[in-house]
């Protein structure tokens, strides 16, 4: 079983990455910010804009070592791959399913039933946990409301009718994600999902959550041989990592969403945390930038039992359990693709 090892985020905006032998250093101007050993390193996360020395992309693409650059304020711009990896059948395979619509859907719905059921848990749970302080009634029946979707994409062997049975659920789901919320209410509020831009602290959160969450994605399915820019239900597009953004809808909520929803009722973030632009964009402040990357590399590190291995690994890895299972569907191992159903 891989091990899960340590994710630099370096968020100092006028800082350059080198290498100095086996070390990735931190560099401003002349000065030294840190320098951390690449064989403790499975990925590097840099927000900014100067960059990294080629010597250290090298590096970093040899030792398989995922290096992301990223804008100061989570937008993906680019990532340094290596040698393809994997079987060059097992990425035929891919390509091909990525063409047949019936074989697509056959993976894509099972992703979908992943995220419904993940997100029936979440409002499941709110109401056996918290059931003074929201509107069970209104949770159970956005969760009945679930089950109904969930049944209907399983069944459904139509692309189209799937995202729209998705997109449909998705709207119920956030129409009482506000009801999770249960801290600093004046604060954080949640009135429907911004994206580009973020509106509110809550949406600023998810954005960036979700962003990082489809950087891991992609290095999981590049470690195991898969493309993470061919995917299924997201359809082709230059520059977007359909098939991380594919591996990851099943994650949003039992991941993302709940750290989204516990960072903000265990007083985690506050709302000095983040601040609004002249273009009414709302975005973490570097403080609140490293509040979050602190919490959420924690919650990688959270033990969990693997519903279908039945294997314990940190949260962190799911990724790439997930991406490991998808390959070995492909390659004919496994009947069909078995989604992240967590309970």
């Amino acid at each position: 079983m891989r091990h899960l090892l340590n994710t630099l985020f370096v968020l100092t905006e006028d800082s350059y990455l080198s290498l100095d032998g086996e070390n990735v250093v931190v560099l401003r101007e002349e000065e030294t910010l840190g320098r951390f050993p690449l064989h403790t390193l499975e990925g590097i996360l840099y927000f900014g804009y100067k960059g990294a020395s080629p010597a250290l992309m090298g590096a970093c693409a040899k030792n398989e070592i995922g290096l992301c650059f990223m804008t100061p304020n989570g937008r993906f711009l680019a990532r340094v791959c290596g040698e393809t990896r994997g079987n060059v059948l097992l990425r035929k395979k891919q390509y091909a399913v990525s063409e047949s619509e019936t074989e697509y859907c056959a993976v894509s719905r099972n992703m979908i039933v992943g995220k419904l059921t993940n997100a029936r848990w979440v409002l499941e749970r709110a109401t056996r946990d918290h059931a003074l302080r929201v509107d069970v009634d209104a949770l159970k029946e956005v969760s009945a409301t679930l089950a109904d979707s969930s049944r209907l994409a399983s069944e459904t062997e139509q692309p189209d009718i799937l995202r729209g049975i998705e997109g449909e659920a998705a709207a119920r789901y956030f129409g009482v994600f506000d009801q999770l919320i249960l801290q600093s209410k004046d604060n954080f509020y949640f009135r429907g999902r911004s994206r580009r831009p973020p509106l509110d602290n809550v949406n600023a959160m998810l954005s960036f959550a979700y962003s990082i969450l489809a950087n891991d994605c992609a290095a999981a399915l590049e470690s195991v041989g898969l493309d993470p820019y061919v995917g299924f239900l997201h359809g082709d597009r230059p520059g977007r990592a359909s098939l991380a953004l594919d591996l990851m809808e099943e994650l949003r909520p039992c991941f993302a969403d709940r750290f989204v929803l516990s960072s903000i009722n265990t007083r985690v973030m506050r709302p000095e945390h983040f601040e609004k632009s002249e273009s009414g964009a709302v975005l973490l402040t570097d403080a609140g930038r490293k509040t979050f990357l602190a919490a959420y590399q924690e919650k990688k590190r959270e033990q969990i039992t693997h519903p279908f291995l039945g294997e314990k690994l940190p949260w962190g890895l799911v990724p790439y359990v997930q991406a490991l299972l998808l390959a070995r569907y492909l390659r004919g191992d496994l009947d069909a693709y078995p989604p992240f159903i967590w309970k």
